[in-house]
C-alpha cells in the first residue's frame, strides 16, 4: 500500500509579514491569500528492512538511513526528517520503516510557501498511512512547530494554514500563537477575472527568506518608525483586499497591491532590489496597476495585475528580464491524502 498526500502553493494577496512574531504577538495580523493550482506532493511506501529511505525528486536529493526514533539534523533533507521526528516523538513512540518521496511544483525560496507546503502534504501522508486524529487546525499548527521551533526555521504562520485549509482565506494571527482562518466564499466569476488580471512571473532567482525574516523581526524588536508603520499598513491592506475581493470591486486590485508593495519594501531593506524595481516599473509602463513580490522578497515569484488585455503588453515587457510566466488556477481545496495499490 502506498500513501499519498498533496498540498497546494499559495498567493499572498496582502497583508503579508503580519504574520511574523513579534508583530502578530503585540498587534494582531491579518492576510488574505488563496491557494492555487501548484502543488507540493509526499508518498509513504511502508518497508520492513529497518532503513527509512528519502528522494526529494525535484531537487534531486536522496538519503538512506538506518531507522531510530529520532534522526539527526544535518542539513540533509532536515525538512523531511523533521517531520518523522515529530512524528514519532508525539504518535508512534517507536521508529518506522518507510520511503518517502517528495516533489513540488515551484522552487525553493520561490516565494509561494514551498516549505511550509510540503511540510502539509509529508504530514497528511503520515496522517493516511498512520490514521492519525488531526484536523485541520492541529496539521496546520504542527507543521508550524515543526519549521519554527523543531527546525528553527524563519517565517510566519500563514502558509501552513493555506496549504491545509485552501481556498481564499482571511486569516488572523495573535498572540499564543492563535490563529483565525476565516473562509471567504468567493464568487466563481470574481476569481475568474483575477484569474485572467494577475499574472505570475518567476523571476528566475530563489531567495533566502529567513535572512529576509530575521531583518523584518529585528526592525520590529526595536521599533523601528518605517518598519512598524508598513506593518500597520499592510495589515490595512489585507482588510481592503478582502473588501474588494468579496464585493467584486476586482479593478481595485492593482491600486491596493500597489499600495502594498510601497509599504512592503519598508519592512526590511533586503525585501527589493534595482532589477526587482526595474521589473516592477517596467510592467507598470506596459499597463499593470500594480504588483508586489510573493512571500518575504528578494527574488522568487512576482506578481502582477493587469487589467482589461495589458496582460499581453507586460508579458511582452519582460522578456528582456529572461523570466518565466507561470500558468495556475485559484483552487478551492487544500490538503487532501488518498491511498493505493499501484
Amino acid at each position: 500500500m502506498i500513501y499519498r498526500a498533496k498540498a497546494p502553493l499559495r498567493l499572498g494577496l496582502a497583508g503579508g509579514g503580519t504574520d511574523v512574531s513579534p508583530y502578530s504577538d503585540e498587534f494582531g495580523g491579518a492576510i488574505l491569500n488563496s491557494t492555487i493550482s501548484l502543488y507540493a506532493y509526499a508518498s509513504i511506501k511502508e518497508t520492513n528492512d529497518g532503513k527509512i529511505k528519502f528522494s526529494a525528486m525535484d531537487r534531486g536529493e536522496s538519503a538512506i538511513v538506518d531507522s531510530k526514533n529520532e534522526l539527526e539534523i544535518n542539513g540533509e533533507l532536515d525538512l523531511l526528517k523533521g517531520v518523522y521526528n515529530r512524528i514519532v516523538k508525539d504518535f508512534t513512540k517507536k521508529k518506522l520503516s518507510f520511503e518517502l518521496t517528495t516533489w513540488v511544483d515551484a522552487p525553493a525560496g520561490s516565494g509561494l510557501g514551498t516549505s511550509s507546503t510540503l511540510t502539509v502534504a509529508i504530514l497528511g501522508a503520515f496522517v493516511e498511512w498512520l490514521n492519525l486524529p488531526l484536523g485541520e487546525y492541529d496539521i496546520s499548527h504542527l507543521a508550524y512547530e515543526i519549521e519554527r521551533l523543531d527546525l528553527n526555521m524563519a517565517g510566519g504562520k500563514q502558509d501552513q494554514y493555506a496549504a491545509t485549509f485552501g481556498g481564499f482565506n482571511f486569516m488572523e494571527f495573535y498572540k499564543n500563537d492563535k490563529v483565525i482562518v476565516n473562509p471567504l466564499r468567493v464568487k466563481k466569476e470574481y476569481i475568474n477575472e483575477l484569474n485572467f488580471n494577475l499574472l505570475l512571473y518567476y523571476t528566475g532567482t530563489s531567495r533566502l527568506s529567513g535572512k529576509i525574516i530575521d531583518s523584518q523581526t529585528m526592525n520590529v524588536i526595536n521599533k523601528e518608525k518605517k518598519s512598524l508603520e508598513g506593518m500597520h499598513k499592510l495589515k490595512e491592506q489585507a482588510i481592503k483586499m478582502k473588501e474588494s475581493v468579496l464585493r467584486g470591486e476586482i479593478n481595485n486590485v492593482g491600486e491596493i497591491l500597489d499600495f502594498g508593495w510601497k509599504y512592503k519594501k519598508q519592512l526590511a531593506k533586503e525585501i527589493s532590489n534595482p532589477v526587482i524595481d526595474d521589473m516592477y516599473n517596467a510592467a507598470k509602463s506596459a499597463g499593470a496597476l500594480g504588483g508586489k513580490i510573493s512571500g518575504a522578497g528578494g527574488g522568487g515569484f512576482m506578481m502582477f495585475f493587469c487589467p482589461q488585455n495589458t496582460r499581453y503588453n507586460v508579458i511582452n515587457a519582460l522578456k528582456e528580464y529572461g523570466g518565466e510566466f507561470r500558468r495556475y488556477m485559484f483552487t478551492k481545496n487544500g490538503m487532501n491524502s488518498w491511498r493505493t495499490n499501484t
